[in-house]
């Protein structure tokens, strides 16, 4: 069996690699963008009921960058042992998990956070 051919350039090394220039400045990495203190988050938790009947927890209102919203999304997934999602502002995690989600928001620091809805 033969290996798979790999065709690499050097944009994929992600930039400057090396310079002789003595003169080069190199620009600071991204920072990612500033999440606001978790206490400062107001965060709402509902249960909401789709197709065939299965429900899924939906927290709302977060504030912040995609990624640092998948990062709790993953966390809080890994929690219940469910499926779910992030996108748009709203985490949905598969299942009704409100009280459990609701006591590790609030240990983890985001105070304003409260059951709603339905």
């Amino acid at each position: 069996m033969s290996k798979p051919k790999r065709n690499h350039t050097l944009s994929d090394l992600g930039g400057l690699v090396f310079s002789t220039n003595p003169d080069v400045k190199l620009e600071a990495e991204e920072t990612p963008a500033d999440v606001p203190d978790p206490a400062k988050q107001v965060l709402r938790i509902w249960l909401e009921r789709g197709r065939g009947g299965k429900e899924a927890t939906v927290i709302k209102g977060f504030v912040g960058s995609d990624d640092a919203m998948e990062a709790l999304a993953k966390t809080l997934k890994n929690k219940c042992a469910a499926g779910g999602n992030a996108k748009d502002g709203v985490i949905i995690i598969q299942g009704d998990h409100r009280d459990k989600i609701l006591k590790w928001l609030i240990d983890w620091g985001y105070k304003q956070t409260k059951k709603a809805g339905g």
